[in-house]
C-alpha cells in the first residue's frame, strides 16, 4: 500500500499505450468514410427529386383548379344572359293595368349607344303593343347624333302610331337638339322646360386639315387611288373645290330632308322665321313661342294632366350587367383569337 505524505502532489495515472495505426485499419476507416459520403449524396438527390415531384403535382392541381374556375365562370355567364333574357321577355308579355308608357332618349344618338335605333325601336314596339299603355312618352335629353339613326326612329314612331292608334308625347329635359329634335317632331305634342335647349335644325360635317403642318415638318403625302374622288375630303391632301362643293350639296340635301320632317310634324303650329332652319337653338320658353314646342311641362304633368294615367312604366331597353359582361368577354376572346392568328407562321 502506497502512502503519501500530506501536502504532496498526487502521482499521475499511467496512460495506456496507443496501438500503432496499421495499413489495414486505415483502409477500413477510408472505406467507411466513402460509404457514409455516398449514402449522404444519394439521400440529397432523393430529396431534390421528391421536392421536384411535389412542385409538379402542386402546379397540376393549380392548373386544374383554374380550368374548373373558368368553365364555371363561362357557365355562370351563360346562365346570367339566359336569365336576363327570360326576365325581359316575361316582363314584356305580362299584362299590365292602365298606365303611361315611357321610353328614354338619352345621350348621343348613334348605332353603338343606348340611344341607337335598334334599342329605341325595340322599346317603342313593346310600349305600343302593351294594351295597358294609354300613350307613349319620349323623355328626351340628347344633343342629337346620326341622321340615319334619328330617321329610322322617327319613321318607326309614325308607323306604330298608325298601327296602334296611340298618341306619342315628347317631354324635353335638358337638351333636344338636332337629331333628337328630328325624333321629337314625330310626337303629337312636345313639352319642354322653360330653360330647355331646343332646335339646332341643321347638318354639319367637320374634320381637320394637316397640309400646312406637313409642309413645315417636311412630310410628303403619297396617295394612290383608282377613281378621281376616292380620296375625297382626305385630311392630308389639299382641299379640292369640286369635291368640297359635292360634299356641301350632300349635306344640303340632308338638311332639306330634316326641314321637310319638321314642317310635316309641326304643321301650322310652326312660326317659321329666317332663323328657324339655320341651325340656331333656343330655350324652352322661346321654342314654345316659335311653335317648335307646344307647352311647358314635365313627365309627371303629362302623365297626370294630359294622358290621365299617372302610373308610369319604363320600357327603355338597357344593357344589363350580364349583357355587358358577355360583350366584354366576347370582345376579349375575339381579340385573343386575332392575336393568335397573327402569330401563326405564314403558310408556304
Amino acid at each position: 500500500m502506497n502512502t503519501q505524505e500530506p501536502g504532496s502532489t498526487p502521482a499521475p495515472e499511467p496512460v495506456p499505450p496507443v496501438e500503432p495505426l496499421t495499413v489495414t485499419a486505415a483502409a477500413a476507416l477510408a472505406q467507411q468514410h466513402a460509404t457514409s459520403k455516398s449514402t449522404s449524396g444519394q439521400g440529397g438527390m432523393e430529396a431534390v427529386l421528391e421536392r421536384l415531384g411535389g412542385e409538379m403535382l402542386r402546379q397540376q392541381r393549380t392548373d386544374r383548379r383554374w380550368r374548373v374556375f373558368f368553365r364555371l365562370a363561362w357557365l355562370g355567364l351563360v346562365l346570367l344572359v339566359v336569365w336576363a333574357a327570360f326576365l325581359s321577355r316575361s316582363a314584356s308579355t305580362t299584362p299590365s293595368t292602365r298606365h303611361t308608357a315611357l321610353v328614354e332618349v338619352r345621350g348621343e344618338i348613334a348605332a353603338d349607344s343606348e340611344a341607337s335605333a335598334e334599342m329605341l325601336v325595340g322599346a317603342l314596339k313593346s310600349a305600343f303593343e302593351d294594351r295597358g299603355a294609354q300613350a307613349v312618352v319620349l323623355r328626351i335629353n340628347s344633343p342629337g347624333g346620326s341622321p340615319v339613326q334619328s330617321g329610322i326612329v322617327h319613321d318607326e314612331i309614325l308607323r306604330l302610331k298608325a298601327k296602334h292608334g296611340k298618341k306619342v308625347y315628347a317631354v324635353v329635359e335638358e337638351v333636344c337638339a338636332s337629331g333628337a329634335y328630328y325624333i321629337a317632331v314625330a310626337a303629337d305634342e312636345i313639352y319642354v322646360d322653360k330653360a330647355s335647349i331646343v332646335g339646332s335644325i341643321g347638318v354639319l360635317m367637320d374634320g381637320f386639315g394637316f397640309t400646312g403642318l406637313m409642309d413645315k415638318l417636311g412630310v410628303e403625302r403619297r396617295l394612290l387611288t383608282a377613281g378621281e374622288n376616292k380620296a375625297m375630303l382626305d385630311p392630308f391632301s389639299p382641299q379640292n373645290p369640286k369635291q368640297t362643293a359635292m360634299a356641301k350639296a350632300m349635306i344640303e340635301q340632308i338638311h332639306g330632308q330634316f326641314v321637310a320632317v319638321v314642317k310635316a310634324g309641326r304643321g301650322d303650329r310652326l312660326k317659321e322665321t329666317p332663323d328657324t332652319f339655320s341651325g340656331l337653338f333656343w330655350n324652352g320658353e322661346e321654342a314654345v313661342k316659335q311653335g317648335l314646342a307646344d307647352a311647358t311641362g314635365n313627365l309627371d304633368f303629362v302623365a297626370r294632366e294630359v294622358i290621365k294615367a299617372e302610373d308610369i312604366i319604363d320600357y327603355t331597353t338597357r344593357d344589363n350587367i350580364a349583357e355587358r359582361l358577355a360583350k366584354r368577354f366576347g370582345a376579349g376572346v375575339g381579340a385573343g383569337a386575332v392575336k393568335a392568328l397573327r402569330e401563326l407562321a405564314p403558310l408556304r
